[in-house]
């Protein structure tokens, strides 16, 4: 890749700030790109298909190969319209935490911060979010499942939900000989202490210290995705940060179901050394 980039990646779990990180991160001058779900990695995944399978592999050699799926990463944000002018791209996507290998291969130096939060409050936020439309029109929620709150939580916990996908994934990765390149954010630790959290990941990826306003945070990206997905508001941000309101609408048999699953908090469960910004 060229060096004009510095490369990293955000990943993780939904609903736990990742959309707040980014428009904070934004603010400092350092920063070129930091925002929602982009479609890099997907295209990643494609092209290598055809490298890999079928009878077009004998066409690619190793180098080709490399050169082909850096070229990916470095057209895209090239050619990317940006008010920003730093030289460090944060490019989001869920599936990055099951391509620690990938990354590691094509940028041996680049880190995934992965947003993560207590798996009780992730579902309530989605099913705060999915009842505010009184027509229950989530595309979150395939339609046959969008019939009562546990059918909801179902679908959001099933192996391809939004919730279920990403919670595999990012075990997978906490758990893999490549967790050094992780940085575990915690919701709460973001939301509560703000400026220790971003000083804390500015020393991590070597970025300079930056004064963030976080009390004019701005972040309006999404608007057409989340109008695409039918679920206005899923990626707003406040203008400043604060500790979210804790009302819970969930049944106390799913509360129970997703209680004690913070595993980033438990230091013998960190066994590879991942990077944790979290209270214990």
């Amino acid at each position: 890749m060229s060096s004009q980039f510095i490369f990293h990646c955000m990943s993780g779990l939904p609903r736990s700030g990742s959309t707040l990180l980014a428009a904070i991160l934004r603010q400092n001058p350092s920063v070129q790109h930091a925002g929602i779900t982009s479609p890099v990695l997907p295209m990643i995944v494609k092209i290598s298909s055809i490298m890999v399978e079928g009878e077009l592999t004998t066409e690619f050699n190793e180098t080709q190969r490399k050169k082909l799926i850096s070229g990916i990463i470095n057209n895209y944000y090239s050619n990317k319209e940006s008010p920003f002018i730093g030289n460090i791209v944060f490019d989001n996507h869920r599936m990055w935490c099951t391509r620690l290998n990938l990354l590691d291969y094509i940028h041996p130096h680049s880190r995934v911060i992965c947003c993560v939060r207590d798996p009780v409050w992730i579902i309530n936020s989605f099913e705060r979010i999915i009842q505010s439309d009184p027509l229950l029109g989530s595309r979150l929620i395939p339609i046959e499942h969008r019939g009562t709150l546990h059918e909801r939580v179902e679908a959001l916990l099933s192996s391809g939900g939004a919730f279920g996908y990403c919670w595999k994934a990012i075990r997978e990765a906490f758990y893999s000989k490549f967790a050094k390149k992780l940085i575990i954010v915690d919701y709460d630790t973001l939301t509560k202490r703000p400026k220790e959290t971003l000083m804390r990941l500015e020393s991590i990826l070597g970025i300079k210290h930056h004064i963030y306003d976080l009390n004019n945070i701005k972040f309006n990206d999404a608007n057409k995705f989340d109008e695409n997905l039918n679920t206005i508001g899923l990626h707003s941000v406040g203008k400043y940060i604060h500790s979210p309101s804790r009302c819970l609408t969930l049944p106390p048999d799913i509360v129970s179901r997703l209680a004690g699953c913070m595993f980033w908090r438990d230091p013998s469960e960190n066994r590879e050394n991942a990077d944790i910004i979290c209270d214990t």
